[in-house]
């Protein structure tokens, strides 16, 4: 089985370490790759490079030549999910979407720790559109950019601060809210006494058991195939926009 992750920045040291830890979590057998957008924000931290990293992470899927078998989307609350899960033929898996989804298996409510507070909206959101907002108990911010959460020692501290108030808000499970804590979960799930979800590692082990039961996304209603027609498309800085 082939997964590719997709990273919803171009920072590629972050897309290397979000693939470690998918391969961590995928079954013996499983290929995992990673994509890097050649073009987009450094880091996803607002709407504005949300917007940008989903344009760039669609690109990047329909230029990819490689063969696969299903898509991860390693972007915590980012936008794009809909749209690739129209463009391409395999299961597209979002990390938020399978996180809270994983959650809701092991608690009544859940609450989701992440970056900074400027992301909550668009995970609230994101959590909204996939039906699953209602048992949320708190998405909380530990203050670290994305681009910060390099130095464990002060990333553990900042999300143990923040997982408190998550549970005090009702949190009985807690999510990793950013593809950049990958692997956090081992050092502050027992500190915690409480489940704690990797997105990366739940949309892998999702992927794979979609793959392995024979499914892929719906063609009747929302997720049906794009219309034919003409589209420009970016190719990052320097590059003529190619289109269809």
């Amino acid at each position: 089985m082939r997964i590719v992750v997709t990273n919803c920045n171009t920072t590629r040291a972050m897309t290397e370490e979000i693939v470690r830890g998918a391969r961590d979590a995928a079954s013996p057998g499983t290929t995992v790759t990673g994509l890097t957008p050649a073009w987009g924000p450094e880091s996803a931290e607002g709407w504005l490079d949300s917007y940008l990293s989903a344009a760039a992470v669609l690109d990047g899927l329909r230029t990819y030549e490689e063969p696969y078998d299903a898509v991860v989307m390693a972007g915590f609350g980012e936008h794009g999910r809909e749209g690739a899960r129209e463009l391409l033929d395999v299961p597209v898996v979002d990390i938020t979407e399978a996180a809270a989804h994983l959650a809701c298996l092991l608690g009544r409510r859940y609450g989701v720790v992440t970056t900074l507070d400027r992301a909550r909206g668009q995970i609230e959101d994101s959590l909204h559109a996939a039906g699953i907002a209602q048992h949320c108990a708190a998405v909380v911010g530990t203050g670290l950019g994305v681009l910060e959460l390099g130095d464990e020692e002060r990333t553990t501290r900042a999300f143990l601060a923040a997982a408190e108030r998550a549970r005090d808000a009702g949190a009985e499970v807690l999510v990793l809210g950013c593809a950049g804590m990958t692997g956090l979960q081992r050092a502050v799930g027992e500190k915690l006494g409480m489940p704690v979800v990797d997105g990366v590692a739940a949309a892998v082990r999702l992927a794979e058991s979609l793959v392995g039961l024979g499914l892929t996304t719906s063609r009747v209603g929302g997720y049906a195939k794009p219309l034919p027609k003409a589209r420009t498309w970016g190719t990052g800085p320097g590059g003529p926009p190619p289109s269809e």
